[in-house]
């Protein structure tokens, strides 16, 4: 019997495996990094870091402190989408929702759940590094945040109160705050306490306007989504634009009258 003679497989310019050839090639898009920002909300964490390091700007801390709340809020608000992204999932693919890594399953779960470990190990001590009454009103925060992911008040005509909360206390941690703890003020004023409250739930109408179809297929019926039945998304739209300029004009106003801290 004849002995067939081993013919190597053809080789194309530059040396490559023509294998090679046929495999998918990179996709930075759907890179492991590129993946935790697109699943992080990373423009909403990064809107509402620069809104509170400004804040903390304007009421007069030094440089590194507002470097300091900067990098605290960041990297807190990411854990918080990152969080959002990964028990929304199921829901995500069902809808066919684009830009969802976890959904779409380019991110591994294993990956994400690792990576909002890491980021809460890292948030624990920089929000303590702004003092430990500040740090434990921006742990407070992050916590609600991820009780709400998971469902608590969420579907609820009480969808509000874990953004009015959250928000509210945001002027806690500036007034609390200081490098180390150091310089910290007292209690925030109540003016300014609650305009920050209300622009929380002016801003939880405009993040629902994109996804009050979905949640009405799901049986949901959080307060943007029955305010909208009964008026229409158009008209929430209006609504939510005007409570959203109505909040940061009181909020104006109370930095200039009665200011941060009591």
């Amino acid at each position: 019997m004849p002995v067939k003679k081993y013919k190597p497989a053809k080789r194309v310019r530059g040396g490559h495996n023509p294998r090679l050839l046929d495999e998918a090639p990179f996709d930075l898009g759907r890179s492991l990094p590129v993946a935790l920002v697109r699943a992080s909300h990373a423009r909403q964490a990064l809107l509402v870091a620069v809104g509170v390091t400004v804040a903390a700007a304007l009421s007069g801390r030094s440089t590194r402190e507002v470097g300091l709340v900067l990098i605290t809020v960041l990297v807190g608000q990411l854990v918080i989408g990152l969080h959002n992204d990964v028990v929304d999932a199921r829901r995500d693919r069902e809808h066919s929702r684009e830009n969802k890594p976890v959904a779409e399953g380019y991110l591994d779960r294993s990956n994400a759940g690792f990576t909002i470990m890491v980021g809460i190990l890292l948030v624990i001590p920089l929000s303590i590094a702004n003092g430990t009454a500040a740090g434990i009103a921006h742990l407070a925060i992050i916590a609600l945040a991820m009780l709400t992911n998971a469902g608590v008040l969420r579907r609820t005509r009480f969808s509000f109160v874990p953004w009015a909360i959250s928000f509210g206390l945001f002027p806690a941690f500036l007034s609390y705050g200081g490098w180390g703890g150091e310089g910290s003020g007292g209690a925030p004023t109540i003016a300014i306490t609650l305009a920050a409250a209300l622009l929380g739930v002016a801003l939880h109408l405009l993040r629902s306007l994109p996804g009050l179809v979905d949640d009405n297929k799901d049986g949901s019926r959080s307060l943007p989504l029955t305010i909208a039945l009964r008026t229409g998304a158009p008209r929430l739209m209006l609504l939510s634009m005007i409570l959203t300029g109505v909040a940061l004009a009181l909020l104006i106003v109370a930095a200039l009258t009665s200011g941060l801290v009591r």
